[in-house]
């Protein structure tokens, strides 16, 4: 089966409507940004902007998958267990993301960059627990689905309150998590 190949001038078009979008996003607010402020930052034509997204909200998305891929990259994970190393190492990772997003102005559109880190945690704790376990798929999907929640959960707790670095906040729940809930500690 033969690859296809992206031509190169379309991943560059496409890069450079998505680096006018994050800067922009730097300036205004997302309602604020409208397809021509994108086109007009870019240098391309409104046609360009609909031929690589659907809409603002599909370059939103696209967008901040891509960077949230950038901090955490499933290749990372793939040969680790699911220990108290990689659940610090994913902690680290979304921290950073939304550190990188507390710089711009996201307000309206948080559910999505939640949505975003969940659904990306999600992948790659199942796809952790499905080599490590031999177990009921379902349980682990379920588990993963648990555990990306709680890491996002606790992302966004760590970022309203804490003064402590991430590693130093999840340590603490670390040998619960790892060990369970009803062993000794």
């Amino acid at each position: 089966m033969e690859e296809t190949k992206v031509d190169p001038r379309v991943q560059r078009t496409r890069r450079l409507i998505m680096d006018a979008f994050i800067e922009l996003s730097g300036e205004k607010e997302f309602r604020d940004i409208t397809v021509k402020d994108i086109t007009t930052e870019a240098m391309i034509n409104r046609a360009t902007f609909y031929y690589h997204f659907a809409d603002i909200y599909d370059l939103l998305e696209k967008a901040l998958s891509e960077v949230l891929l950038v901090n955490l990259n499933g290749a990372d994970f793939a040969d680790r267990a699911l220990n108290a190393e990689t659940l610090t190492a994913m902690f680290v990772a979304i921290t950073n993301f939304q550190k990188s997003l507390s710089n711009r102005c996201h307000r309206g559109y948080e559910e999505t960059i939640a949505r975003i880190i969940r659904e990306q945690l999600e992948v790659i704790l199942f796809d952790i627990l499905k080599r490590q376990y031999s177990d009921d798929e379902e349980a682990l999907n379920t588990l993963a689905v648990v555990l990306s929640w709680g890491l996002y959960g606790a992302s966004v707790k760590w970022k309203q309150e804490s003064t402590l670095q991430p590693e130093a906040y999840i340590q603490s729940v670390l040998p619960f998590l790892t060990k369970g809930i009803g062993s000794d500690h």
